[in-house]
């Protein structure tokens, strides 16, 4: 099998998976934004009024990139916005882990200060980095199987996609399991 023919496949498997882990850390969080509020704040990076702007919106948009992502619509828009997050949150633990603050990553929800011993940055930040290069593949090759961006857009030009071939011309369609 080709790579070409397996690109679609790992993209698809990829897609799905970080749609799941976005999609739990999002529910999770909707039904107490205060909590998701307090994980934010726990951080110590950003003032008060962007704390409360980010506890309210980030699982609002962890819950849209997974609609988008379990969809495959948008998928390349949703995969960049993705790694931008897992990025930031990256960021944000080591920063945490670096400054000896001891809290939850509220990833899950809850969050907040705890003991020490209970922290678990590495775990969290290989977590974070694994998600984050799952969305650089998927922002590199987007086309997936049961996609709707293959519904919506047979016809894509070969060449918007390194895993396709035959750049400049138009790409078979194969329709919904694309």
């Amino acid at each position: 099998m080709s790579r070409a023919a397996v690109a679609p496949w790992v993209a698809t498997v990829l897609r799905l998976v970080l749609a799941a882990v976005l999609g739990v850390a999002g529910a999770i969080k909707l039904p107490d934004p205060d909590a998701s509020v307090r994980a934010v704040r726990a951080y110590q990076l950003v003032p008060e009024w962007a704390a409360q702007a980010l506890g309210f919106g980030l699982p609002v948009l962890e819950v849209a990139l997974a609609v988008l992502l379990l969809l495959g619509l948008g998928t390349r828009l949703a995969a960049v916005a993705g790694a931008v997050l897992m990025a930031a949150f990256t960021i944000g633990v080591a920063s945490a882990w670096a400054r000896g603050l001891s809290i939850d990553c509220g990833c899950f929800g809850g969050g907040g200060e705890i003991a020490a011993e209970q922290t678990r940055y590495p775990q969290e930040i290989a977590r974070d980095v694994a998600l984050l290069a799952a969305a650089g593949w998927l922002a590199w090759r987007p086309t997936s199987r049961l996609s709707l961006d293959a519904v919506l857009f047979p016809n894509r030009p070969a060449g918007d996609d390194p895993a396709d071939t035959g750049a400049g011309t138009p790409a078979r369609s194969q329709g919904a399991d694309r």
